[in-house]
């Protein structure tokens, strides 16, 4: 007689690493401390949101998560990999659309998004062949041989996104991409980027639009004077409200507008 089957082993835990994971992070500017001690994991295909007030920490954070700021304690790693440690291998997993983003604006927008990835060491080919599918999903391809100084604000935006996405990073870690962004433009954006963390990839957005964060996102963090108030998924952290309310009770600063009655017209 066959001995009685047994319980079912548990499926063994993921260990998988996270797409980007912060350990302690401070940053002191002068007398200012600008970032105190950030603790903030993000799983791997995630499509995360970043949101706090002006000044809260939010671009120092992200700024020392990708390499363009040294922390003056603290760690991050990407993928697994210590981003301080080994900044070249961190940085080839990065694809980063910086707060303020400069850019090589002599060069055409063909010439730039082409530049970035042979940079990343990709062969002409293939770069080609990338900054012309970049170029037509941006809608760009009519401006590709104008140089980048005659941008608008948002053509700008979204050449620098080019750039970022070029080598087909793991984790793209976004500062207000849509800031400038006409909504077709930005429509189209959403749908590259909900394309790419459907196939594997991991985005990080920071952003002040509290409604696109809930419809975009599925994982959120609210920081607020160099401190995460909350993380998790964006159901957890706005518990029931919409998430600018949560955010608002965070946070706080609400002004009701008091002192201001010389501006209602009614008084005149």
């Amino acid at each position: 007689m066959p001995p009685a089957p047994g319980p079912e082993a548990a499926p063994a835990a993921s260990t998988a690493p996270a797409a980007l994971e912060l350990r302690g992070l401070w940053k002191k500017f002068g007398p200012k401390v600008a970032v105190a001690g950030i603790d903030l994991t993000v799983p791997a295909g995630s499509f995360y949101g970043l949101v706090g007030p002006n000044g809260a920490g939010k671009t120092t954070s992200l700024s020392m998560a990708t390499g363009l700021l040294r922390p003056d304690f603290g760690e991050v790693r990407v993928l697994g990999h210590d981003l301080w440690a080994d900044p070249v291998r961190g940085k080839s997993l990065l694809g980063i659309l910086p707060d303020g983003v400069r850019l090589f604006d002599r060069l055409t927008g063909e010439q730039l998004v082409m530049y970035a990835g042979l940079l990343h060491g990709l062969e002409r080919e293939t770069v080609a062949a990338r900054t012309a599918d970049l170029l037509a999903a941006l809608d760009l391809t009519g401006d590709a041989r104008t140089l980048v100084v005659e941008y608008s604000a948002g053509m700008t935006k979204k050449i620098a996104l080019a750039c970022a996405i070029v080598h087909a990073p793991r984790v793209l870690v976004l500062d207000e991409p849509f800031e400038a962004v006409d909504p077709v433009s930005a429509a189209n954006i959403r749908e590259i980027l909900t394309s790419y963390v459907a196939s594997g990839g991991t985005v990080i957005v920071s952003s002040h639009v509290m409604d696109l964060v809930q419809r975009m996102c599925d994982h959120v963090a609210v920081i607020a004077q160099g401190h995460v108030l909350a993380a998790g998924t964006v159901d957890e952290v706005r518990a029931g409200a919409s998430l600018e309310d949560r955010f608002v009770e965070l946070v706080g600063g609400r002004s009701t507008g008091e002192g201001l009655e010389w501006l209602h017209t009614s008084s005149r």
